[in-house]
């Protein structure tokens, strides 16, 4: 039980965004354990399905793992540094430049007061020269954490516009649409009541 209520800790409210060291054991390590340090870029799944990918970049190789929540193999979870990002899904570290996913293995524990909330980390990470592996640009990512518009030129930041209303190019009643004359005639219904009035 203890087990399972220091996994469910150790990932507050379901989201990623914090810094982790999972100890997992290893039957080929030394000490028959192994210690992985990385920021939790995902975390999906419910019950015991549920996982999450922790991310780091070690002598220039970005390295992910991804761990089973109820995995009997992983024998502790620690927190080493509790944040909130501006974004629940991290997965655009990826493409990001390596600093931004980059974590000492030997970081220490970080710690909050426990009356103070949880910080919010308002970095926003710059990219790579693209292409990407996803269009983060896109509205159904929603992302807050990437600066688009020193990405974008104007021609793209249109597409993603478009991307927002794509029936807008298939909707027919569009042509019908009878807003603007409806403000007309209203505008004319009120202003022969002022003069009556």
């Amino acid at each position: 039980m203890a087990a399972v209520w220091r996994r469910c800790w150790a990932l507050p409210g379901g989201r990623c965004r914090s810094i982790l060291a999972v100890t997992a054991a290893d039957p080929y390590a030394n000490g028959k354990t192994s210690t992985f340090v990385g920021v939790c870029i995902q975390r999906s799944g419910k019950g015991l399905g549920g996982t999450f990918i922790l991310r780091n970049v070690i002598e220039g190789q970005g390295i992910e793992i991804c761990y089973e929540l109820y995995n009997p193999v992983i024998q502790k979870i620690n927190v080493l540094k509790l944040e909130k990002r501006l974004d629940d899904n991290l997965m655009y570290l990826r493409d990001a430049l390596p600093e931004y996913s980059t974590v000492d293995v030997n970081m220490k524990p970080v710690p909050i007061p426990v009356n103070e909330e949880v910080p919010v980390n308002k970095m926003k990470v710059k990219m790579k020269p693209r292409p990407w592996s996803k269009r983060w640009e896109h509205p159904k990512f929603n992302i807050q954490g990437i600066n688009f518009d020193l990405y974008l030129d104007e021609k793209a930041k249109e597409r993603v516009e478009k991307w927002k209303m794509p029936w807008r190019e298939f909707d027919f009643m569009k042509e019908y649409d009878t807003s603007k004359i409806e403000k007309k005639i209203w505008k004319e219904v009120n202003e022969d009541l002022e003069r009556k009035v």
